[in-house]
């Protein structure tokens, strides 16, 4: 498929990108060579592929939920660098 500099100025308007010239030409080519190479790979048959959901085969290795000790009000609070009455203080992040 061939990307001219018209359709390249129209998605480079909707991404919000500017081009000059030169870059404008190789811009150009560059979409042409991409889009070209995912047609390639509209060719490969893939109807007997299942889909994946990610590239990685890592499992999660879960646990079971034990209910354990926990801190009292006052122990979590011990540490704190500052506090306020029964909270935590933290530096504002919005203004």
């Amino acid at each position: 498929m061939k990307i001219d500099v018209g359709t390249l100025r129209k998605i480079a308007h909707l991404a919000r990108l500017e081009f000059d010239e030169e870059s404008a030409e190789k811009m150009t080519a560059d979409m042409t060579q991409i889009l070209d190479w995912v047609e390639k790979l509209n060719e490969v048959d893939t109807s007997n592929v299942a889909p994946i959901t990610t590239m990685s085969s890592e499992e999660n290795v879960l646990r079971e939920d034990v209910i354990g000790s926990h801190l009292d009000h006052e122990q979590g609070l011990k540490n704190a660098p500052q506090r306020d009455s029964d909270y935590f203080r933290v530096p504002k992040v919005l203004e």
